[in-house]
């Protein structure tokens, strides 16, 4: 069973102010020193509530800003919600921010193994799946080396060969996935078809509404934080179109 539930569920982030110091404070200290500047408080969610079953391909579209790629943080459980009730049932999948918590002193397959593990592979999953994980990277010896003398784009191909090499229940994607050179970027492509189609339930943010209408049969229009309208995939996206296109006439 895959199935999502946010209710009235919000996120604030406090965030402590920086403030400047001279050098005549920083030697006299407390003689001189100015009052530290309020918290800053980001209501970086609010009250945000909808619900999705198994076979369901959610997209979720908005501005910059609007708080799409932090609402599929929180639902990956990256963030734990201030306020309201997250449930999630059913094993997450996240495909974002792939390149981050390599071991740079540790060889590819070593990596392999580690980001493996972390994804909730099993030793005998992991045996099992290296060798085909090894291929699809086309990275060859390079894999005996350690990744920090990786260049970037080595990195991506690696990143996306382990995090692709699950079979998702719950998957959740932030934007398109670029990896590589153009001929890998077809491989991934089709790769990233093959694990959507396999996926019991998908979650995508994405600025790019033909794709989103294409491949997802509802969406979620977020607007600075709070759920603006969440409906049938078509009927969402002309709307956003629409609002975007009198935002623009009104400028």
């Amino acid at each position: 069973m895959a199935r999502i539930e946010l209710d009235n569920l919000s996120l604030t982030f406090k965030m402590r102010a920086c403030k400047s110091i001279t050098l005549k404070e920083f030697l006299l200290g407390k003689i001189f020193a100015r009052k530290a500047p309020p918290d800053i408080v980001v209501d970086a969610l609010k009250n945000v509530s909808f619900s999705v079953e198994k076979g369901h391909r959610l997209g979720i579209i908005g501005h910059n800003g609007a708080g799409k790629s932090t609402l599929l943080k929180t639902l990956a459980g990256v963030y734990y919600p201030s306020s309201g009730k997250r449930i999630v049932e059913g094993r997450i999948s996240s495909l974002f921010e792939i390149t981050l918590g390599f071991e740079p002193e540790s060889t590819g397959w070593e990596n392999i193994a580690f980001r493996s593990y972390l994804q909730g592979e099993t030793p005998k999953t992991i045996a099992s799946k290296k060798d085909g994980i090894a291929e699809f990277t086309e990275l060859g010896d390079f894999l005996n080396m350690p990744v920090r003398f990786y260049s970037a784009g080595m990195l991506v191909r690696l990143a996306f060969s382990i995090a692709t090499s699950i079979d998702p229940e719950i998957l959740l994607v932030d934007e398109v996935l670029a990896a590589g050179d153009l001929a890998f970027q077809a491989k991934a492509r089709q790769r990233m078809k093959d694990m959507m189609a396999k996926a019991h339930l998908m979650v995508m943010v994405s600025h790019d509404l033909g794709s989103i209408e294409s491949i997802c049969d509802k969406v979620i229009w977020m607007d600075h934080g709070s759920v603006r309208m969440f409906g049938p995939s078509d009927v969402v996206v002309r709307a956003y179109q629409d609002s975007v296109q009198s935002e623009a006439l009104a400028a």
